[in-house]
């Protein structure tokens, strides 16, 4: 039965349920389709970040800051609680976990779409953070559940592809939105794939959990939501005032980092831990978790800003934005679902080595864009840089995801989507922390220039390109060389934002070329045949 939990104690131990095993392809794709909705709604959004700071009725007016708020409350909700959803996907069981994590999403959704306010989206936005974050870690954790171990590498690949496929789809669909409706459409995007979803996994997907959690650890689960929130909302504050040593900055994130030592000694000294601490004493997992953060650092600081470098410096729209990522997608899209291939020749360390450094020189190769560069050249930079990352993600996820028991993974993907998320945001905070603070620096004489400008009008037009271009363009004809000096200084500014997230991939090279194991010594040994595919066998 479609319901019927997946248990160590079904009739071939160890072995997923043949029922299930007949489906899962089709189980997949609809895993893929709650995955989908999670991943494009933020590719979305990045889309329309420029539409949502216009005044009214275009937009809802948002600054610069409340439109990092609109993308951060998700993220400090969203990680906060992929711990605690993955526990609880464990131990109630992961289908109603990812059931209840699309309702709320869904719901979430329609609220954002007719926000009254960039208050009102940023609260919205958090309550679809609470749905996303009980939808994430649930989507793998039953993948592992209903593919056998030699074929979850592949599943994974497929699983990662579409990733690609939502980043892909989301800005392409949210330009189209935006071209022919207003900007609350992109969120509203999201309830009819809910809908399908939610039929389609009430009929299909089966339910699995752990069938000895064991006794719940309520200090344990309290401890890892306040430190991991005072964590990232420290490393968000920190990029929006653009100063890490600002007391309330260092204040919360120590404080975080102090509540999660607390944690990790709590989680020793218990005798039923949230987590068993000893999985990060196996390289293949600990490597695998820092790859994943490290790349992801670098990764969401850059998409943060080629948003502004495609629409504000060149002037494209969100649709022609859309289109441009789409190289970059589309090489995730192709890639990944192959890479186990490459890994089974060469070696998880070498094929994440490899990929590490892709990244680290594409995003060097960002420093050759500049306000007149052929967009070819930034097509293929996001091609090969998708390549790249095809190459990292599935390996990753499968080192971490088979370093752990089957029984243990919602925790395992909870812990994976944790250092991603937490990784992205800090990659957000510290590396818009750095293009905010060039852009200002390298546009400050320009502004400066400007007669009879007011004191508060110069600070707030220095904040971001789009500040000082709406100056710009309020002083007509004679604001045209405020508009060169803009897009002069943001450029600037991008690629020494680019050179950092070059370094930060070339950390994560070294970290996977050092720590991350390489080729087994031999083959694994192969499956026994189950016995259904046995009775199908030809005498």
């Amino acid at each position: 039965m479609a319901n019927s939990p997946i248990r160590s104690g079904d009739p071939s131990p160890g072995r997923v349920d043949a029922t299930v095993h007949r489906r899962r392809w089709v189980i997949l794709s609809v895993l893929m389709l709650s995955l989908l909705i999670v991943v494009l709604d933020n590719s979305i959004l990045n889309i329309a970040m420029k539409t949502i700071a216009m005044p009214a009725p275009a937009g809802l007016g948002a600054t610069q800051s409340e439109l990092e708020w609109a993308i951060n409350a998700y993220t400090l909700v969203f990680a906060g609680l992929l711990f605690t959803s993955g526990l609880l996907g464990d131990r109630l069981g992961r289908k109603k976990v990812l059931l209840f994590g699309l309702a709320v999403f869904g719901a979430g959704s329609v609220l954002a779409a007719f926000a009254a306010s960039p208050v009102q989206l940023i609260a919205f936005r958090a309550l679809m953070g609470l749905g996303g974050a009980f939808v994430m870690p649930a989507t793998l954790a039953v993948l592992m559940n209903v593919f056998e171990r030699e074929e979850q590498p592949k599943a994974i690949g497929v699983w990662a592809g579409g990733v690609g496929l939502a980043i892909a789809v989301g800005p392409i669909a949210g330009g189209l939105l935006l071209d022919r409706f207003w900007w609350g459409s992109v969120f509203l995007i999201n309830v009819p794939i809910v809908l399908v979803t939610l039929v389609a996994m009430a009929f299909l997907v089966p339910d699995s959990r752990d069938p000895a959690p064991g006794r719940l650890d309520p200090v344990g689960v309290a401890l890892s939501v306040v430190g991991l929130v005072l964590l990232v909302y420290g490393i968000i504050k920190g990029g929006q005032l653009a100063d890490f040593t600002d007391p309330e900055v260092i204040g919360t994130v120590l404080g975080g980092l102090a509540v999660l030592a607390v944690f990790v000694v709590h989680q020793k000294r218990s005798d039923h831990p949230s987590i068993d601490i000893g999985y990060f004493r196996n390289p293949a997992f600990s490597a695998a978790v820092a790859a994943i953060a490290l790349v992801f650092f670098a990764l969401m600081g850059v998409t943060f800003f080629i948003v502004f470098y495609v629409q504000s410096v060149r002037g494209y729209t969100p649709l022609e934005s859309g289109l441009l990522i789409l190289p970059l997608a589309a090489a995730q899209l192709i890639f990944a679902p192959r890479a186990r291939h490459v890994v089974d020749r060469f070696g998880a360390r070498a094929v994440c080595t490899a990929g590490m450094l892709t990244v680290a020189v594409t995003m060097a190769g960002l420093l050759l864009l500049d306000v007149s560069t052929p967009m070819w050249l930034m097509e293929v930079i996001f091609f090969l840089q998708g390549t790249g990352m095809a190459h990292i993600m599935p390996p990753v996820t499968v080192s971490i995801m088979q370093s752990l028991p089957r029984e243990k993974a919602g925790s395992g993907s909870a812990l994976n989507n944790t250092f991603r998320q937490v990784g992205g945001t800090l990659g957000v905070a510290v590396l818009g922390s750095v293009l905010s603070t060039t852009y200002r620096d390298s546009i400050k004489d320009a502004l400066n220039s400007v007669p009879d400008l007011p004191g508060p009008v110069r600070h707030a037009a220095g904040e971001s390109i789009e500040a000082t271009l709406g100056v710009a363009a309020r002083l007509g004809p004679a604001g045209r060389p405020l508009v060169t000096a803009a897009q002069d200084a943001f450029v600037h500014a991008m690629h020494l934002t680019a050179l950092a997230s070059s370094g930060i991939a070339l950390v994560g090279a070294v970290v996977v070329a050092v720590f991350l194991p390489g080729r087994p010594a031999t083959a694994a040994p192969v499956a026994a045949p189950r016995p259904d595919e046995t009775a199908r066998a030809p005498k």
